[in-house]
């Protein structure tokens, strides 16, 4: 039995995780508890659950991350639903997440070979203070074996025993035995400690190993085997996580590499049939080993790695995804993946779900402290999501000096237009409604200047119509109006003609109006509200 304690967020994101595994037929909700009035009448959004979960954390507002995610999981399917759900009640209980009133959602997966179960919850009990987290992970294991009745200095004992039983020729092969079984083994002074759910479980003489060495050791036939078997699920496996996966599946291998975890430079192979320890390069060279599929099939991979970022995290941006491929020597850009010297689009909605994110982490930066900053900004930016973006505690640190900036204009009696003098300085207005906001979009700066005690009225825009004597000034209406449109016309198409432009498709710019620049748009310049 394994607990896996995934990262916490501030929006609960885990509850979009599992509401899209649900959408997808691989796992389904088994237990909503303590929502009050929600879902009584329809299944709620997963929107509507998270926002459940950030209201009721907000009684501890000092808790930034309140989002508690555990995947529980056993080996295989020895245990049943019901067995693992009883299992979560236990483990919630012992873990302090079982207080009356804690709200929980328990969802069952079925996307692997083992069955599991995600529970998200939240850090705050019921009463507001937060629930103990220090040594957690720790805890944790100590609370499986607690439930499981299982004696770890014992169990621990155990399986030592059985990794001397195999054959192997050095400490990094006893290492990989012993790490096989779940152990974190390591030397130290010439002793060796057997690490365990955070534990150092049992500690020997390294002599003690190194007397069970066995060298020279061979079994040619059993090499030529495991050859064959490597080569074949190669070639149908898309990395060496599923070869592994595979060998140990279907013939008791594991295969242990070493080096970096994106870049091995050699691997063993431990037979756990014969209880052998095998060099891997006296099987299969590692180059050989990994040379696993064609362009297109990694395409394939670094496509479903994106959605599999965006499924975690709906707030990855296009930096933080360019950062994990690096090390499948591939990125992205504006929509599309390149990888070995090819490129190929992303789906439509996989690139514009990351440009919607990389403009909302350009919003964030400008730390906006209520409902209504957030929503200005994703105006702005085009921004449909709003529920997406962080409101900041606190303003950023050059706040206080863009605020006194403009205080200095606004008092400044040779300031005729403050409009025009806080343009010069970067700021452009925003109007929504009654309240005006003074926007720097490269300082990441947004003032509420009716909050601030400005005077609007000075930075009002001013009517451009031209009066005369206190009436409006009207055009002289003695052209004939259809006439003076027809010579326009004329006009117009002369000068078309004149240039030797005379095609439909040539013409293309002069039907639809002057060219637009994006990025203009984009930063805000030219948007009005």
């Amino acid at each position: 039995m394994i607990a896996t304690i995934l990262p916490g967020s501030s929006n609960f994101h885990a509850v979009d995780y599992n509401e899209r595994k649900v959408a997808k037929g691989v796992a389904r909700l088994l237990e909503m508890k303590n929502f009050g009035a929600l879902g009584e009448i329809r299944k709620p959004t997963p929107e509507e659950m998270a926002q459940f979960l950030m209201e009721y954390s907000s009684m501890n507002p000092r808790i930034q991350k309140a989002q508690f995610h555990v995947a529980i999981s056993c080996k295989g399917h020895e245990m049943t639903e019901a067995q693992l759900l009883d299992f979560a009640h236990q483990y919630l209980k012992e873990m302090g997440y079982a207080e009356p009133g804690q709200p929980w959602l328990i969802y069952s997966h079925n996307d692997t070979d083992n069955a599991h179960l995600h529970i998200v919850t939240s850090r705050v009990a019921p009463d507001g203070h937060k629930i103990q987290h220090d040594h957690e992970r720790r805890r944790s294991q100590a609370v499986i074996d607690k439930i499981l009745g299982t004696d770890r200095t014992q169990k621990t004992e155990q399986d030592l025993e059985a990794a001397k039983q195999y054959f192997f020729s050095s400490f990094a092969q006893f290492k990989a035995v012993m790490g096989s079984m779940g152990y974190e083994v390591f030397q130290k002074d010439g002793n060796v400690f057997i690490k365990q759910g955070g534990r150092i479980q049992k500690k020997l003489p390294l002599t003690e190993i190194e007397a069970l060495y066995k060298k020279g050791y061979q079994d040619k036939a059993r090499n030529r085997q495991l050859r064959a078997y490597l080569k074949k699920y190669r070639d149908v496996c898309a990395n060496k996580e599923e070869l592994q996966k595979e060998m140990k599946k279907n013939f008791g291998v594991d295969v242990v590499f070493f080096g970096k975890k994106d870049k091995p430079y050699g691997y063993m192979l431990i037979d756990h049939a014969n209880k052998t320890v095998i060099h891997g390069a006296r099987v299969l060279a590692v180059e050989e080993l990994l040379d696993f599929a064609t362009p297109e099939q990694r395409f394939d991979r670094i496509e479903a790695f994106i959605d599999q970022l965006l499924t975690l995290n709906p707030k990855t941006t296009q930096g933080e995804i360019f950062q994990k491929l690096k090390k499948q020597r591939a990125y992205i850009k504006k929509g599309v993946i390149y990888f070995d010297g090819k490129s190929r689009p992303l789906p439509p909605f996989m690139a514009k779900a990351i440009d919607r994110n990389n403009r909302i982490s350009f919003i964030e930066k400008f730390k906006p402290t209520s409902a209504a900053e957030v929503e200005l900004l994703c105006k702005v930016f085009k921004v449909d999501r709003p529920d997406l973006v962080d409101i900041s505690p606190e303003r950023s640190s050059n706040y206080a000096d863009a605020v006194n900036k403009l205080h200095s204009i606004f008092n400044d009696p040779e300031v005729k237009s403050p409009r025009s003098t806080m343009y010069q300085e970067g700021f452009i207005i925003r109007q929504v409604d009654d309240t005006y906001y003074a926007i720097n979009f490269k300082e990441h700066i947004l003032i509420n200047l009716n909050e601030e005690g400005f005077d609007v009225e000075r930075v009002k825009k001013k009517s451009k119509k031209q009066k005369r004597k206190g009436t409006p000034f009207k055009k002289s209406s003695k052209l004939n109006p259809i006439k003076s449109l027809q010579q326009k016309s004329h006009q117009g198409l002369g000068k078309l003609n004149k240039k030797g432009i005379g095609s439909h498709s040539a013409n293309r710019e002069w039907e639809v109006g002057k060219k637009t620049n994006y990025d203009e748009v984009d930063n805000g310049h030219s948007m009005k509200m």
